[in-house]
């Protein structure tokens, strides 16, 4: 059985929505960063971990792709071409959403308030409403990303867009829309049940 040390209100919501997408069986230990139980996991005591039989998974886009490849399900099997354009939408949704995002809460809220750069914080905006705007005409009329089934990167999509809408960021019509398809699955309300 999979243990997952975070919260819902951090990223390990990615890989405990995907375990119940899945339904694995899991134990979540709620925990935040810099935590006794995240420090006794994780070096740098950053949630989430990932506990399995062979050892601990950091990182919720390592962790998601894992269980996704390890049981055969929200993804394209490895070494395939549609496997290539589902990383490519990945990487593109962290370079773009959560990158962004996290720079944005570094500038408001982590980073000591000498480190801070108030001034950032209107380009970071802009930034992301420019790229939901282009993740919108990637998305088109599709229910998801790659078509009629979800893979990984629309779980990482949706809780960069709720993420975003909770600091008062634009997000595009379109991309807002998935989301809430995202969000309307049991899996997802299962899952936020924790928080």
């Amino acid at each position: 059985m999979y243990k997952l040390i975070g919260t819902t209100k951090t990223r390990a919501m990615r890989p405990l929505w995907l375990l119940e997408e899945l339904e694995l069986p899991y134990e979540l230990i709620s925990a935040g960063p810099r935590s006794p139980e995240a420090m006794a996991a994780s070096p740098r005591g950053k949630v989430p971990v990932l506990e399995t039989d062979e050892g601990h998974i950091f990182d919720s886009v390592a962790q998601m792709t894992y269980l996704a490849d390890k049981h055969g399900g929200f993804t394209h099997r490895a070494g395939t071409f549609l496997r290539g354009k589902q990383d490519a939408l990945t990487n593109t949704i962290n370079e773009t959403f959560d990158a962004v995002l996290w720079a944005y809460a570094k500038h408001s809220l982590i980073l000591p308030e000498e480190h801070r750069v108030e001034a950032v914080k209107p380009s970071l905006m802009w930034q992301f409403t420019r790229y939901s705007e282009v993740m919108g005409e990637i998305l088109g009329d599709r229910p998801f990303l790659m078509g009629d089934e979800p893979v990984v990167p629309d779980i990482l999509l949706a809780h960069c867009c709720g993420w975003a809408l909770g600091r008062k960021f634009e997000v595009d019509a379109t991309v807002r829309k998935h989301m809430n398809t995202m969000r309307a699955r049991p899996a997802f309300r299962r899952a936020s049940a924790h928080g």
